[in-house]
């Protein structure tokens, strides 16, 4: 069985999602606990944590607390529309396939990955890729970055001479930081808390970079906060803002938190300030989704034929070691059989890769349509035929 659980921002705002990412965690101990995972793959975003799991059919009776809960097919299909930006909150942005990279390949260095969720995010990868090779879904599309820089510029007209502190210089920041750069700011500064990535983002923007422990600081006088980082708990409360802005500068001042979980407590903006989360952001992801459904109808007719082509992949997949139980006894044989018709040949002058080529023909023809038609008993799940498959051809060896 294929198992997609999810919380995202289609079902839930970010303070939801904070809560269910907990939920999510626990209800996958619980899961490994109760049974027995094959495969798994956990992907976290700024607005989504997702987990993919192969697992024996089996049935599953937990409280789920707002999850979203979805087995094989419509788990197959959610995979490449994610990957295809279609379920991103900024419809056809791109990082999201960057993202699902990353979890296969952390799955894969932990050993957690196997050939069918191998074959699924691969699948839904090239999938992605092939969407916005075909359509325009993503053409002058948006970030999340650069949703939250809109957003700011909504609020206070043109950045141009104002001063903006990035907090966070990882993939979110860099988004934050491209799409400020057509902006010609007076200022940027960014802060992290490994200080040389922050030189390095900074640089890009021929801005400054300064040590996280310097915050107070640069908060003094800036015009816009963009927080998104990777921190576990807030890093800005209210005693901290309090204490580093002054209070004339608290009501002119635009913050925006990108990060999940937020990386700025709420109760900030008891102090005047505009704070503004992830789901403000929806009314700018609401004109783009609108500025997309043409594209987006084309990306379904090409997710639904890639999807069928998916599903017979892992089909095939399942009769693979009978298969290859099938190919090494043949060989087996084949080897042993070609050496014995060698010595009773005696001298071949150098031609006996001629007989060899030709056992090797010999027993790929006479499997040639078994295999197939093992293929085609997959594809229609005829498990009679595989469990006969299975006793005829099962290695006594192993």
């Amino acid at each position: 069985m294929i198992l997609n659980i999810r919380i995202d921002h289609k079902t839930a705002d970010i303070r939801k999602i904070e809560e269910s990412t907990h939920k999510l965690d626990e209800i996958f101990a619980k899961i490994q606990e109760d049974h027995s995972v094959k495969e798994y793959i956990l992907l976290k975003t700024c607005n989504r944590a997702e987990l993919y799991l192969i697992l024996d059919e089996c049935y599953l009776d937990y409280h789920w607390g707002g999850l979203v809960v979805e087995k094989n097919e419509k788990a197959l299909e959610h995979v490449l529309k994610l990957s295809c930006g279609l379920e991103s909150m900024i419809i056809g942005e791109d990082q999201i396939l960057g993202q699902l990279k990353e979890a296969h390949k952390t799955s894969i260095k932990e050993k957690h990955c196997g050939p069918v969720l191998g074959t699924i995010f691969t699948k839904a990868v090239h999938v992605g890729q092939a969407v916005r090779k075909k359509t325009r879904i993503n053409q002058g599309s948006v970030s999340i970055g650069s949703a939250a820089v809109n957003l700011a510029e909504s609020v206070l007209g043109d950045l141009k001479c104002k001063k903006v502190l990035i907090i966070g210089a990882g993939k979110m920041g860099t988004l934050v930081a491209k799409a400020l750069v057509e902006k010609h700011l007076k200022a940027i500064v960014v802060a992290n808390r490994t200080y040389n990535r922050a030189v390095c983002l900074a640089k890009e923007l021929e801005g400054s970079a300064i040590h996280f422990d310097r915050l107070a600081e640069a908060m003094y006088d800036a015009d816009v906060i963009i927080c998104a980082t990777g921190a576990p708990h807030p890093i800005l409360t209210q005693e901290k803002v309090e204490a580093s802005v002054p209070a004339e500068n608290l009501e002119k001042m635009v913050m925006v938190d990108i990060a999940n979980p937020r990386d700025i407590e709420e109760d900030v903006a008891q102090l005047g300030v505009r704070l503004y989360n992830i789901d403000d952001l929806r009314d700018i992801a609401d004109k783009n989704r609108k500025m997309r459904e043409r594209e987006a109808c084309e990306a379904e007719k090409i997710i639904a034929e890639e999807l069928q082509l998916l599903e017979t992949s892992l089909r095939h997949l399942e009769v693979k070691p009978i298969i290859g139980d099938i190919r090494s006894q043949a060989e087996v044989i084949r080897q042993r059989e070609t050496k014995k018709a060698l010595r009773m040949l005696g001298d071949m002058n150098g031609k006996e890769k001629v007989v060899d080529d030709l056992t090797k023909v010999v027993v790929d023809r006479v499997f040639y349509d078994i295999i197939h038609n093992l293929k085609e008993a997959a594809e229609n799940d005829d498990k009679d035929v595989l469990e006969a498959a299975k006793y005829i051809f099962k290695d006594e060896t192993r």
